[in-house]
């Protein structure tokens, strides 16, 4: 039976859905996140702009019939903000009569999908890096995503996240086994928006009407898909209300690293040194955050020391 391991780490609370001690879905949210479904009040300022109450930005999917610039109106976000290399979307809201509230944060979102929720604590066993933390941190930072007979290459970019195909099996079997293991992918990584694969050339309907199925098989609802076209391309298309597990990994590498040094430093138990050799700018990243330290030192007891 699935479950969710949910831990409210220093700096990020992160989750994942374990079945058979193999992840299904992995999950990090920061904590300054302009969560979905949080409504609140802000002033138009621009004709498809507004500007919430603490400064921060949002789009409207149109311009507000009625409402003059510098007016005020109530808004619910709709999707979080993007992180993109040079840019960042800007969090998407629409205009709303309900009243202000913080949207569900990740550990309520879990908790509504109906799989049970095991909250763990840093002096129990490491039951998410047991399932395979570290491996699926490494898929969304480095891209690489191993399966029986070959490899995916994920890449983030604007316009689309692509997963490129190589391996050494015939043809059509590298396909069929390349979107089963695309497909777990996507959902393991919460990736959403336009997505495409790129399968090795697969000749005749049927070799690629099995590789779709194969999609369909292993990706869960909602989704459109393209049919695998003469190159080998198919593309999908489903819901994107936040950021995937790469574009948040990648947006700020060295604040991931930073927080996952925590999660290492709270582990650390008590009878064990509390100094600690990290990279320059994962320690730096930590020391200049002073509220990452106060929460280390409530709660472990001590304050790390950083060899240099």
């Amino acid at each position: 039976m699935a479950e969710w391991l949910y831990e409210d780490g220093v700096g990020e609370a992160r989750a994942a859905l374990v079945a058979g001690e193999r992840i299904l879905a992995a999950r990090i949210e920061l904590p300054a996140t302009l969560r979905v479904g949080t409504v609140a009040r802000a002033r138009l300022t621009e004709r498809t702009v507004a500007t919430l109450d603490d400064g921060r930005e949002v789009m409207l999917d149109r311009a507000p019939p009625g409402v003059t610039l510098g007016a005020a109106l109530t808004v619910e976000v709709v999707r979080e903000a993007i992180p993109e290399p040079g840019r960042a979307k800007r969090a998407r809201a629409q205009v709303s009569d309900a009243a202000p509230a913080a949207g569900p944060d990740l550990l309520a979102r879990i908790a509504a999908t109906g799989h049970p929720v095991r909250h763990l604590r840093a002096h129990e066993a490491d039951a998410l890096e047991a399932a395979g933390w570290s491996e699926v941190l490494e898929e969304a930072s480095g891209g690489e995503i191993a399966f029986a007979g070959g490899v995916l290459r994920l890449s983030p970019t604007p316009a689309m996240t692509l997963f490129d195909v190589d391996g050494d099996l015939p043809g059509e079997a590298l396909a069929v086994r390349a979107a089963t293991a695309a497909a777990l992918a996507i959902h393991r990584h919460g990736i959403g928006g336009s997505i495409g694969i790129d399968f090795p050339t697969v000749t005749g309907k049927a070799a690629r009407q099995a590789v779709a199925a194969a999609i369909d098989a292993a990706l869960s609802p909602p989704f459109e898909r393209t049919s695998v076209n003469g190159f080998g391309f198919l593309q999908i298309v489903r819901p994107r209300p936040r950021a995937s597990l790469p574009e948040r990994i990648r947006d700020d590498p060295v604040g991931a690293a930073a927080r996952a040094a925590l999660r290492m430093i709270e582990r650390t138990p008590v009878s064990a040194p509390a100094r600690f050799r990290l990279p320059d700018a994962v320690r730096d990243r930590i020391e200049a955050t002073p509220a990452w330290i106060a929460e280390i030192v409530r709660r472990t007891g001590r304050t790390p020391i950083f060899d240099r």
